[in-house]
């Protein structure tokens, strides 16, 4: 038995986008066309493959048993590619990124200047995205490496085809509105805001859940009156004296920080690391991407008398 491996693909690529809409428009095909070629990969395998499922489709058990076989064939494809690369003299070609806002803002302008500098024929093309979003584009094949973050006791669901790399720890503070008296204690600092306004991401994000949990464990319930992805709308609102926040060191971007900072109980940080499909990670550009956000993050987060 033969079977088509661009079948096999779009068979996978329904696995991870969802619907045959999704996949048509992904690979500029039409919907009619994702279909047929489904069908003759059921003729292939002698087996049914996607069953109804309301107004959708899903896929059967012998369907998941063949997506995991290409899984690994892409795999090893995306190994083969990485060979080849190294094998090459000089770097070409497009390395798409993902990264969430404050990475995007703080490392990624840095790591490009270095990349162009090292390997020029190298095309980087960038796209700002939250984790949530790149990881399972990552995935489907939309981007080559991701920025991700971790918030503390929120760790992401490890995701079978994806090799990650710690990048940095970047510490989180409490950042005071101009003028506000509080302690350097830690825990009494954050008390002391108790009846302050805040600034927090939406509700569902992991950042929120940790900034919700550390007031309530510091005894007070947050009056969270911004909320908003936007980590720089908010610093801007702490600058502006509107509201307290709990933020990143990297939302400075390497400059002194324009609030007064407090550590916090625990000294907590949020991990970033880089995350590439498995088989990629010996890629020459991904290699070259990662070590360039690496220098980038230690020049950005070394310590200065402001933050310390």
């Amino acid at each position: 038995m033969t079977y088509d491996l661009h079948r096999l693909r779009l068979l996978r690529e329904l696995k991870h986008r969802g619907t045959l809409a999704a996949v048509a428009a992904a690979l500029s095909y039409s919907p009619s066309t994702v279909s047929q070629q489904l069908s003759q990969l059921e003729s292939e395998a002698g087996v049914r493959l996607l069953e109804p499922a309301g107004r959708r489709v899903r896929l059967t058990e012998q369907a998941e048993i063949l997506v995991a076989h290409t899984e690994a064939v892409l795999e090893r494809l995306e190994r083969a590619e990485a060979d080849i690369a190294a094998s090459a003299t000089g770097l070409t070609g497009t390395l798409r990124v993902a990264a969430f806002q404050t990475a995007a803002l703080a490392l990624l302008p840095a790591a490009l200047t270095r990349l162009h500098t090292a390997h020029p024929g190298l095309r980087v093309h960038l796209t700002q995205s939250e984790p949530e979003q790149a990881l399972p584009a990552l995935l489907a094949r939309d981007f080559d490496l991701v920025v991700t973050e971790e918030f503390p006791g929120r760790p992401h669901p490890r995701t079978d085809g994806l090799e990650r790399e710690p990048l940095c720890d970047d510490a989180l503070r409490l950042a005071l509105p101009p003028g506000t008296d509080a302690p350097s204690a830690p825990a009494a600092a954050l008390r002391a805001l108790a009846g302050h306004p805040w600034a927090m991401e939406p509700e569902g994000s992991a950042a929120r859940h940790w900034t919700v949990t550390l007031c309530r464990e510091a005894g007070f319930e947050p009056d969270v009156r911004f909320e908003s992805p936007d980590l720089l709308l908010h610093l801007r609102l702490v600058e502006q004296g509107h509201a307290a926040a709990l933020l990143p060191d990297l939302v400075h971007g390497g400059r002194p920080p324009a609030v007064p900072l407090r550590p916090l109980p625990g000294g907590p940080v949020r991990a970033l690391s880089t995350a590439v499909r498995r088989g990629r990670g010996g890629h020459p550009a991904i290699r070259a991407c990662r070590a360039a956000l690496r220098e980038a993050a230690a020049d950005v987060l070394t310590p200065g008398p402001a933050r310390r």
